[in-house]
This record gives structure tokens, sequence and C-alpha cells, in this order.
């Protein structure tokens, strides 16, 4: 008896420290874009819901770096990659040149590209149907506006922040034909993603002629946006992560693009040694997209909107409603 208990003490032993070698030797870590990733939206929301939530279940620390500079990211992937970190996630297309050059050098490495396609066969491309989510948010902004008219402020004028104004600009028709949709982009570098001031400036040109719903797709640059929407007594609608407590009572509803689901489910694979390489495309019926209803917008949102905007939603995941994705042909025509 004495022996058989040796015995099974030992193996849960030598499984214990084969556990613990195995979580020492997993290291994760995520590059995130120069907007931090305390930024209220996209690189947050990979923090929060993704690296910080693993970090969390598993006991296993995520290390994580951010870019100064453009030139920084480059040199931050090979860091990591140097150091035998494991995967490596990389936060927004601007890493897509840089990732391309560091996954060919570190072949064993596995890494993982946020917004962008990086063909290589130790890279995971996570994209995402942006045009499905915010068609809902702007069937809803269709549904509360009083003047039948909603605004959209983009950050970086690109393919893919087109991509959300399309999708947000069709569900807005979807509901009336005749609202009226302004638009208007922050501007053409990385600076866009963190001017606040300007969004704040847009978000007012845009009140004046009439608008009183705006959503935006901006980075850091929302902050100044959903601020505007407060001091003008009109509403917004924030986007990737669920912003709708920085505002209560102002913040319609969130476009969440769930980057940080994605983020935690690729660590999770990882860890499990099941990575694989390749693209994947995630909308609503993949959860990769949503509008965010919680107690912060409840009363904003009548059971009404609400049934209606689900309805939307359960036609486009069967194919009911077929929401024209901007990027496929540089034109909103739908």
């Amino acid at each position: 008896m004495k022996k058989t208990l040796s015995t099974t003490a030992l193996a849960v032993s030598l499984a214990l420290c084969s556990f613990v070698a195995n979580a020492a030797d997993f290291k994760p870590a995520v590059a995130y874009d120069s907007a931090g990733k305390f930024d209220k939206s996209f690189n947050q929301a990979v923090f929060q819901n993704g690296a910080t939530k693993f970090t969390e279940d598993t006991q296993i620390a995520v290390r994580d770096f951010v870019p100064s500079n453009d030139a920084q990211r480059e040199q931050g992937l090979a860091r990591l990659a140097r150091g035998g970190y494991n995967p490596i996630v990389a936060v927004g297309f601007m890493y897509g040149s840089a990732l391309e050059k560091i996954a060919k050098k570190y072949p064993d490495t596995q890494f993982v590209i946020i917004d962008s396609v990086v063909d290589l066969p130790n890279v995971k491309s996570l994209l995402f149907k942006e045009h499905e989510g915010s068609f809902l948010v702007g069937a809803l902004a269709a549904l509360k506006s009083e003047n039948k008219k909603v605004g959209f402020v983009g950050g970086m004028d690109i393919p893919l922040i087109r991509k959300f104004a399309c999708g947000y600009e069709q569900g807005a028709k979807y509901i009336n034909k005749d609202v009226e949709v302004f638009q208007n982009m922050t501007g053409s570098t990385n600076a866009a993603w963190s001017d606040p001031a300007r969004g704040a400036e847009l978000t007012k040109s845009q009140f004046t002629k009439g608008v009183d719903v705006v959503f935006a797709a901006a980075g850091g640059t929302g902050v100044g946006v959903y601020q505007a929407a407060k001091d003008g007594g009109k509403y917004a609608i924030g986007v990737d992560s669920n912003q709708n407590h920085l505002h209560p009572g102002v913040m319609l509803t969130s476009m969440v693009k769930l980057v940080g689901v994605a983020t935690y489910d690729i660590f999770k694979k990882a860890e499990a040694g099941s990575f694989s390489a390749g693209i994947d495309t995630l909308g609503l019926k993949e959860n990769g997209v949503d509008w965010a209803l919680d107690e912060n917008n409840r009363a904003l949102v009548t059971p009404e909107m609400e049934t209606q905007i689900n309805n939307i939603k359960s036609k486009i995941v069967a194919g009911e409603i077929v929401v024209h994705d901007y990027t496929t042909d540089s034109s909103c025509n739908y």
C-alpha cells in the first residue's frame, strides 16, 4: 500500500513538474499598434479580452511591445522572436510589411496579424467583416435619429475604414432610403488614430448640418467624437471595444469587433499545439463582430428597436441580407 501511494505521489509530482515546465516554455506576446494598449478601442480590446484574460485563466504572462514610431515595428517583432516568444500577435494592418520580413527570418515562430494578410506558412491572418457589424449600428442610428441625418467619422482614410463607413450607410438606408449619411475622415497618416481634437471638430461640423447620431471608427480619435456628442446633446456609437460605458446615456451602442476573443482563442490553440496558419474571416455568423446592448445604453434602445436589429442580424447570418464589402471593389455601390 505504501508503495502504491508513493508511486501515485511520484506520478502526480512529475505531472505537476511537466505542467510547470510547459507553462514556462509557452511564451506568448502581443505587438500593439502605436496607439497603445489603453486606447479605449481596438488595441485595448486585444489587451483586456485577449492577453489579460488569457493570463488570468492560465497564469501565463503575455509579453507586450508598443512601437513609438513606424520603424520600430520590425525591430520589436524581431526582438520578440529572438527572445523565444511564440506565438506573436501583431495588432493592426500597419504591421504587414514588417511581419512579412520577420516571419521569413524566423520560420519556426508562429505569428498572427490582425486586419491584414501575410501569406506565409507560419502566419495566421485574422480578418473581420466590419461591414456587417456596421450595418447593424447604421440601422440603429437611423431608427434613433429624429432628424433622419446620421454621421460617420473615420480615422485614417484607408479601405478598411471605408468598409466601416459603407456598411454603416447601408444599414441606415435599409431602414430609410431617405436618411442622409454624412462622412468625414480624420487624416491620411497614422496620426489620424490619435487626434481627439480633430475628431471633435469634425463631429461638431456634422452636428451643424443636422446630424444627431454619429459613429466613430477612428481609434483614439473617437474619444473626441464621443465628448462632442455629450457636449452637444447628441448620440454617439463606439467601435471595436464596447465603449458604452464611456458616456452612459450618450453612447447609443458600440460596434464591437471581437479581436480580444480571437486573440484569446489563438493563444489557447497555440498552447494546446493546434496553431494553424492561413486566413480566418470572422463576421456575425462567426461571432467576430456584433452590436453592444448593456446597462449603459439599455434606456436608449427600445424593445422594438432591439427586436428589429436582432432580426436584421439573423437575416445577415442566414444570407438573406448581403452587406456589400467596400474592399472588394473600392466602391460603396450596393
